[in-house]
């Protein structure tokens, strides 16, 4: 087998195994770009659930509570 044939052979190779890298990157960088706007989407949710956490930890961790009027009164 001649040099050129080998490196003409290595070369295709090489282009191969190259495209199926960068296409697999490509696919790969999509998922994580649409995994990460689905998960902004849940944001203001996540801010309002987290401001409900605070007031009930506040109201629990008070010294005199009466839990039954403050959650009646939120």
């Amino acid at each position: 087998m001649s040099t050129s044939l080998a490196l003409f052979i290595l070369a295709i190779i090489a282009i191969v195994f190259g495209s199926r890298l960068v296409r697999d990157y490509l696919k790969t960088r999509r998922a994580e770009l649409a995994r990460d706007d689905g998960a902004r989407a849940y944001e203001p949710r996540i801010a309002e659930l987290e401001e409900r956490i605070r007031v009930l930890e506040r109201i629990v961790t008070e010294k005199h509570y009466d839990l039954r009027k403050e959650i009646s009164e939120l």
